[in-house]
């Protein structure tokens, strides 16, 4: 049980800065960026509670990290934030159409893995680069965030952000002062909108990113520790929450990635037939965290400028170089000797950092436009293969 409670307390404190800096730059007032906050952690809990326990397995679900680096990445859209709620329902019903058509999963699986990550990481790029603008403009109260997240990488990589957290925690607190931070959670709901492009912009790479970096990573984790996910239940149950939650500002919630090998490995129980019970922990640790959500958030609002960013960003490095070095070599056909093959990747990752927005549209959605295109163009005819870049739900 221990090391569920690990994994949902390093999951929740690695990365809620990164859901509160998305859902803010997206549009959402401080309140609405906390609702969406308590009702991820509480959706995410629910949903390894059932799942895990449903089919005796430690499947654990997860916000979307890379979802919310996207938001943060895109930013306003036309139709301010009742639009990008409903682009996140629109994301909620493509999870579940994955799950009940196969054609859709493999529509998305065509798109060349190399292209998925380099949009990840050209929309992670912005919020990476936070901690080295904030070191140099509040180098005392940053620093000693970067050192302690640098020593922990050396030592105990797993408690790298959550320590970093832990310690501009404590900076907040002395520089905030009084108990005003103290709030009682609070969920706020928006009546969505549709708009074009919020759709396109918001909905698409949110959608694409959340499959290629969260759903089917999780998918790899759990078989090679030997249990088969079970797809469709667990695409139409996370495509519902995210649905159900879209109006509270919760963005998406799909199976975990990187803390999923916590509960699906031996330091949860020798018996792998016993190791969903550390799912069943993580799950009810979300649901026991989930009240304090609203206080995090206030905290966060408290905090002096650069501090918070610096969490959030030292927290994505990872995820920003496991991107990169898939984008730049995942590819079979990505060699020295042909570095042609590099170049719609390249392209893909920098419209996605750009910043740019054409018709509202932002650069993660033209990226992935521009890298395709370029793929048609370039692909030597003899490494055209049906289903070469598919990924198997």
């Amino acid at each position: 049980m221990s090391v569920g409670i690990v994994a949902a307390v390093v999951g929740v404190t690695s990365s809620f800065a990164v859901v509160l800096a998305g859902l803010q730059a997206a549009g959402a007032d401080p309140a609405q960026a906390a609702s969406g906050l308590v009702v991820l952690t509480l959706l995410q809990g629910a949903g390894t509670v059932w799942l895990s326990r449903r089919f005796r397995r430690p499947i654990t679900i997860a916000w979307s990290t890379p979802g919310a680096a996207l938001l943060a990445s895109t930013g306003a859209v036309a139709g301010g934030w009742p639009a990008v709620v409903g682009a996140f329902l629109v994301t909620g019903v493509l999870i579940v159409l994955t799950g009940l058509w196969g054609r859709l999963g493999r529509l998305v699986g065509a798109i060349p893995a190399p292209l998925a990550q380099a949009m990840l990481a050209g929309v992670l790029l912005p919020l990476c680069l936070e901690p080295v603008r904030a070191l140099a403009e509040q180098p005392l109260l940053v620093a000693p965030i970067v050192v302690v997240w640098v020593a922990l990488q050396r030592f105990a990589p797993r408690w790298a952000s959550p320590a970093a957290f832990a310690l501009a925690l404590v900076i907040v607190l002395v520089t905030a002062g009084g108990t005003d931070w103290l709030r009682l959670p609070v969920v706020t709901v928006t009546v969505p909108e549709l708009s074009p492009a919020a759709v396109i912009g918001v909905a698409l790479p949110l959608y694409v990113v959340t499959m290629a970096s969260q759903n089917v990573p999780g998918v790899a984790v759990l078989s090679a520790a030997g249990y088969p996910t079970p797809w469709r239940h667990a695409m139409v149950l996370t495509g519902a929450g995210t649905v159900l939650g879209g109006p509270a500002g919760a963005h998406a919630v799909n199976l975990a990635a990187i803390t999923a090998a916590l509960p699906a490995s031996a330091e949860a129980h020798p018996d792998p037939d016993r190791r969903w019970i550390a799912a069943q922990a993580a799950g009810w640790t979300h649901l026991l965290l989930a009240p304090a959500a609203t206080t995090l958030a206030a905290l966060v609002a408290a905090a002096p400028a650069g501090v918070i960013e610096s969490v959030a960003g030292l927290a994505l490095f990872g995820t920003f170089a496991s991107a990169l070095s898939s984008a730049l070599s995942s590819a079979p056909s990505t060699t020295a000797a042909d570095p042609v093959a590099r170049i719609p990747a390249a392209a893909t990752f920098l419209c996605a950092a750009s910043g740019l927005a054409i018709a509202g549209i932002g650069g993660a959605f033209w990226g992935l436009v521009a890298g395709v295109a370029l793929h048609l163009v370039l692909r030597p005819r003899s490494t055209v293969g049906p289903g070469s870049d598919r990924v198997r739900g």
